[in-house]
């Protein structure tokens, strides 16, 4: 999983934030119970990936919540 730039969040609606968060919790999840499992090896180092990743839309999310509430 390659690192999503925090420009390219900020461009994007809320929706589509939405929809992008819920598909790398999905991939966080299906990474997590084939580490489990013990069947991930090569891709260990995506666990890391996917968990900024979600944090990073997470802080999108955050900011452009906080830039509405100063509009109103």
């Amino acid at each position: 999983m390659k690192k999503i730039k925090s420009k390219e969040l900020s461009e994007l609606s809320r929706e589509d934030l939405i929809k992008r968060l819920n598909d790398l919790r999905t991939e966080l999840s299906k990474f997590r119970s084939a580490a489990a499992r013990g069947t991930l090896k090569k891709e260990l180092g995506e666990i890391k990936s996917v968990r900024r990743n979600i944090a990073r839309v997470l802080t999108v999310m955050n900011q452009t919540n906080k830039r509405e509430q100063k509009k109103e």
